[in-house]
Formats: C-alpha cells, sequence, structure tokens
C-alpha cells in the first residue's frame, strides 16, 4: 500500500488552518463593500477591523497600525521603496529588490547592524533558519518566517516596520501586512480610495484578511500552547538521524539560535534540484532554499554569503516541518534520504 505523502516544506507556505477555512466561508456571506457605510458595509468592516484586532494581538503590536496587503511582498515595497535602506544577501529577495546588500554576514550567518535607523533586517532566515538579535531603532524587518513560530512582541522589538504574511501560519495566500510602531509616517504606493488609513488604496480582500485574522489568533496560541517546543524535539532527532551517517554533508546553523521547524543540509557535488526530485518521487515534499527563487538553478545567495563556496551551495536544501509532522514521519524521510545520500557518496568516492 502507497504511503501517504509528507508534507516538508512549510516555509514555502503552509496548510490552510481549519480556522481560517471557517473564517473566510462566513466571509463569502458579507456582501458589502467595507467603504460603504450602510448596514452591509458595516458588516464587511466590522470583520476587517476583527482581523486587524486578532493579528495585532498575534504580534505583541496592541497600539500599532496594521495596514493590510496582498502579502508580505507587497509589504517590503511599501515599507521600503525609496528609502535606500541597508541590508543584507541574506534577505529573501522581496527585501533585496529595495535595500542594498552593504550588511556583511558571518560564517554563523549572523549580521551587524552599525545604523539601525538606516537598516533592514529579517528577524529569521527562511533557508537555514538562523534567528537573528535585532537592534533597537531597527527602521524595516521582515518577521514572516518568525511570525507564529517564535515568541516576539512587536511592540517590545523597537522595530518602526514589520513585514508578515498569513501563508506562512496557516491563513490563506494572497494576504499579508505591515506592521508599524504608532506614529509612523508612511507614502502610499497604490493610491487611489484612501483605504487602509490612507496608505493602501483598493477594496480591501475582506475573504482573504477574514482567515488571516483567524490563522493568527489559532498561532498565537499554539505557540503559547508549547506546540513549536515539540516540533523542535523531532526536528533535532531528524537532525540526528542525519549527522549521524553522513559525513560529506553540512548541517547548516547547527547550534545556532534557529526556527525551530528548520533544518538545511549542504552536500557539496549533490545539486539540491536533484534532491528534491529524488524526495519528491520518495513522496516527501521539501525544497532547495526558499521558494521564491527555487528553479533558477543558482547557488543560494544566503550561503554565499555566509561563505560557502558554489558547489556547497548549489547542494543545499531545506527541509522545514510543521505541527503535524510525526517523528515516525520524520524518520521515513532520514530514510528515505539516506538511502539516496548513499548512492551519491558510492559515486563520489
Amino acid at each position: 500500500m502507497t504511503r501517504p505523502r509528507v508534507y516538508l516544506d512549510h516555509n514555502a507556505t503552509t496548510p490552510l488552518r481549519s480556522e481560517a477555512r471557517a473564517a473566510m466561508i462566513a466571509a463569502m456571506d458579507v456582501v458589502g463593500n467595507p467603504s460603504s457605510v450602510h448596514a452591509e458595509g458595516r458588516a464587511a468592516r466590522a470583520l476587517i477591523e476583527r482581523a486587524r484586532a486578532q493579528v495585532a494581538a498575534a504580534l505583541g503590536a496592541e497600539g500599532g497600525d496594521i495596514v493590510f496587503t496582498s502579502g508580505a511582498t507587497e509589504a517590503a515595497a511599501l515599507a521600503l521603496a525609496g528609502r535606500g535602506l541597508a541590508g543584507a544577501a541574506i534577505e529573501h529577495d522581496a527585501v533585496r529588490a529595495w535595500a542594498d546588500d552593504s550588511l556583511e554576514v558571518d560564517a554563523q550567518g549572523r549580521v551587524a547592524v552599525s545604523d539601525p535607523a538606516r537598516a533592514t533586517l529579517q528577524l529569521a532566515n527562511s533557508e537555514t533558519g538562523i534567528v537573528q538579535e535585532l537592534p533597537r531603532g531597527l527602521a524595516v524587518s521582515d518577521l514572516t518566517q518568525g511570525f507564529g513560530k517564535l515568541p516576539f512582541a512587536f511592540n517590545w522589538l523597537g522595530v518602526e516596520m514589520g513585514l508578515v504574511s498569513a501563508h506562512k501560519l496557516g491563513g490563506p495566500k494572497g494576504v499579508g501586512a505591515l506592521v508599524l510602531r504608532r506614529g509612523t509616517e508612511l507614502a502610499a504606493q497604490l493610491r487611489g480610495g484612501g483605504q487602509e488609513m490612507g496608505r493602501r488604496a483598493g477594496t480591501e480582500n475582506i475573504i482573504g484578511i477574514a482567515g488571516f485574522g483567524a490563522a493568527a489568533e489559532a498561532a498565537a496560541k499554539d505557540l503559547a500552547d508549547g506546540v513549536w517546543e515539540g516540533v523542535s524535539v523531532i526536528r533535532n532527532i531528524l537532525e540526528q538521524a542525519l549527522d549521524a551517517e553522513t559525513t560529506k554533508t553540512i548541517l547548516v546553523g547547527k547550534g545556532a539560535a534557529r526556527l525551530p521547524n528548520t533544518l538545511c543540509l549542504a552536500t557539496p557535488g549533490w545539486k539540491g534540484e536533484t534532491q528534491v526530485m529524488q524526495m519528491d518521487l520518495a513522496g516527501f515534499a521539501i525544497s532547495a532554499g526558499s521558494a521564491c527563487s527555487s528553479g533558477k538553478l543558482r547557488a543560494s545567495a544566503v550561503l554565499r554569503a555566509m561563505g560557502y563556496d558554489a558547489a556547497t551551495a548549489l547542494g543545499a536544501i531545506r527541509v522545514s516541518l510543521g505541527p503535524e509532522v510525526t517523528q515516525d514521519q520524520a524518520l521515513r524521510f532520514a530514510e528515505a534520504w539516506l538511502k539516496e545520500y548513499r548512492r551519491f557518496a558510492a559515486r563520489a568516492a
């Protein structure tokens, strides 16, 4: 009997939470435009404001401003366009599109920021899982991967603006937010009807926003209940199983502060894309880096910035677990991957 596939690519996107699905289905029956003043419009507006409060509470950003967008990519453009902020090569491409790569990255994937007010720095890296210590006064931080997995409060980070996305924590794709410290000035990039407090024009995606709010609330509960501590235990068991039997593979970020679900393996000479296809055939979904840059057949910019050579960076894969992944499934992946690893090692000998 064929075993069910195992999804190990949660940093790319997550399964839709039941709470988000229910909220979205309910929102489909709300017919009003949230900018209308009649009862139907007020009902639509109430859905948005409830979701805004849910996202703010989950972020620890009560009293801050939540600006809903089409995703973290749009939030990055809204926060970064025209500001000329310093960044690092480990940032997501949506951030690198607006910031330079002038900040240095050390061999442990950590970034030093000398002028926080003129810089952007992610909270956690999607490929390696490495978590940064954010300096107070930072202009912008990509919080996408850490939101829902790491305990933090935006109000205590000392960051001016943060980027988040719904589909990284069990919400729908195509919706995200920019969170701002209250009083922060922001020029709209999309102009028109003046929605989102004049910061992002266009009729709001009520269905997506409702799902985002419900997912954020559920994710915050999971975090408080210690769900991700359990995920970390399984990740560590998987890491130990692989580490015990490999000599050619580097466990990137081993020993560093990382996301609880992320494991990055780099094997020089064994292309990450090949490994992804081999594991896909074996019934496991993994990735060869950020989903937004996959398929481009290039060495990971993140690993290159950390000092790894091209052959090593090209041989990197990312395994990212979710709360539904069991220890048995993780060890089944280890068995399948090690089978292919032994074949590679025999050819390379």
